[in-house]
């Protein structure tokens, strides 16, 4: 993969950071109006919600659109037929940019964070590719009913109270300890505890904070986010210390049935013999947990919002889960794949908010954008995913109505390639894209079966953003459906098995993103 996101031998400015130098004809891509000296398109804007405003943005000027920050110009695009030829693999790359970069000091090289030149990405890839295959994710399907199991016993013992349900909240910590358990035989104690577990914390702050270098001036950043420096650097070190903690503790055990973990630590390259180093090892390993949970959790969040507020949607999807999985407590593996219309609200949950909002590409010869826009070598743009999957000209005159029916078979064929972007594209795109779809559309089954779900009238939605984006202040009532806690029995069960399997329990906790991209799309 060519070398254009560093400077390496070719003295480029790293991705040249703004598009004066690589876009020759920039003047002819449209900005907001109303710009200030120095501080750029900056007039109502919400340094918290960036994306947001840039939707706003596109939605004023059109497919391609600049702004300007601090003296840089930034390339976004989010037409059609522009991200169709920027997902072009002869002529483009993915970028490490903005946020993203901001992430290397505790991610590094990991899978997410690395440039396109450095080798840890490809031999990372190559070594972890077999741990997403469909045996392998057989053989996480009972972990994830084990945790799913907590979650529900939580929900359980909320609804008998009569309180509503935090539902970003409890999203993230059963997606934390999916991928702990599934990954690293790790077990948080996520549902044991009144307030989010540390690591989650940390791995706010840390994504929080490279969103708030975004908008700020670098020169004066460490004066003015000088405390926040200091708090970032404690949570890289929280992280760095749980990680090396549960690191350390496989080793000692030497206990992981061949998990993510195992392989990183265990599998040589199957041409070259490399294995990966014990700093990559953490990179990769903080990659997975903070990737792996943290959008998933989202997508799980805006699909159970939508689903509370289209009761008609819930009860078609509930009708399809009680035909397809009947009276079985826990479905097998291969049910889950047949809850079609579950994956359709999912995917329909994806195309409105992305959790990954953006993903950013940089040309790695010279070329001309859909013909219309030249670009050197090294230069970029930001493909806007929320407005992409917004698009009239692909998704209709009413792209902001939630249907599920744009997922059937049919409307999906009929589609241009390159539309539906929630996961990246092209060779870089997430590696765990099955693993995440699995295990949300599982959970979405297990918890439709077991409640109705009742919106707060009074709730309207508000996006908060840190990088990845997640409903803020999501609250549902449940009501349990006859019957739909069947298994209880067989349930504890299965989550005493999977329990057995955990290699690193926390004191005094309960003894109990990303997916394989896919060529077409």
């Amino acid at each position: 993969m060519a070398d254009t996101t560093d400077t390496g031998e070719t003295g480029l400015p790293r991705g040249f950071r703004g598009a004066e130098l690589g876009w020759p004809e920039l003047d002819r891509i449209p900005h907001p109006p109303r710009r200030v000296p120095l501080l750029g398109d900056v007039l109502g804007v919400n340094r918290r919600t960036p994306v947001q405003d840039s939707m706003r943005f596109a939605r004023e000027l059109g497919p391609i659109f600049r702004r300007r920050a601090f003296g840089k110009e930034f390339v976004f695009v989010w037409g059609a037929r522009l991200a169709a030829d920027i997902a072009d693999e002869s002529r483009f790359a993915k970028h490490v940019g903005l946020g993203v970069a901001n992430l290397r000091p505790v991610a590094g090289d990991g899978l997410f964070t690395a440039y396109n030149h450095e080798p840890n990405w490809q031999l990372a890839h190559d070594v972890l590719a077999p741990g997403f295959s469909r045996e392998a994710m057989a053989g996480y399907h009972g972990m994830m009913l084990a945790v799913a199991d907590r979650l529900t016993a939580h929900w359980d013992r909320e609804a008998a109270a009569g309180r509503m349900v935090d539902v970003p909240g409890d999203m993230t910590k059963l997606t934390l300890e999916t991928i702990a358990r599934t990954g690293f035989g790790h077990d948080f104690g996520s549902f044991e505890r009144d307030r989010p577990h540390p690591f989650v914390t940390a791995m706010v702050g840390t994504l929080t904070y490279a969103q708030r270098l975004n908008s700020v001036p670098a020169p004066v950043a460490p004066l003015l986010l000088r405390a926040a420096a200091r708090r970032n650097a404690a949570d890289m070190a929280h992280l760095n210390r749980t990680v090396d903690d549960l690191v350390a503790a496989r080793r000692r055990s030497g206990r992981g049935d061949g998990d993510l973990l195992d392989r990183m630590l265990e599998t040589a390259h199957p041409e070259t013999g490399e294995r990966l180093s014990a700093e990559n090892v953490r990179k990769q390993v903080i990659t997975f947990l903070v990737a792996g949970h943290e959008t998933t959790s989202g997508a799980l969040s805006f699909a159970l919002y939508y689903l509370a507020r289209h009761p008609e949607i819930a009860a078609r999807a509930r009708a399809e889960i009680d035909r397809v999985w009947g009276d079985t407590a826990h479905p097998a593996y291969d049910q889950v794949a047949k809850l079609r219309y579950v994956r359709r609200v999912l995917d329909e949950s994806l195309r409105l908010w992305p959790t990954a909002p953006a993903f950013a590409r940089e040309a790695t010869q010279d070329t001309v954008l859909a013909g219309e826009h030249p670009m050197r070598r090294g230069a970029w743009a930001l493909v806007l995913t929320p407005m992409l999957h917004r698009d009239p000209e692909v998704w209709g005159e009413d792209p902001e109505r939630f249907d599920p029916d744009r997922f059937d078979a049919g409307a999906v064929r009929a589609r241009p390639p390159h539309t539906f972007k929630p996961f990246g594209t092209g060779a870089r795109a997430c590696i765990g894209r099955q693993f995440a779809l699995h295990e949300a559309t599982l959970v979405l089954g297990l918890l439709l079966r077991r409640y109705d779900l009742r919106a707060d009238p009074a709730y309207r939605l508000r996006v908060t953003e840190r990088l990845t984006v997640m409903p803020e202040g999501l609250r549902l009532g449940l009501d349990q459906r006859p019957g739909g806690a069947r298994g209880c029995a067989e349930s504890a069960a299965v989550g005493a098995r999977a329990r057995a399997t955990t290699t690193t329990p926390q004191p005094n906790a309960s003894p109990a993103g990303c997916p394989v991209h896919r060529p077409a799309d």
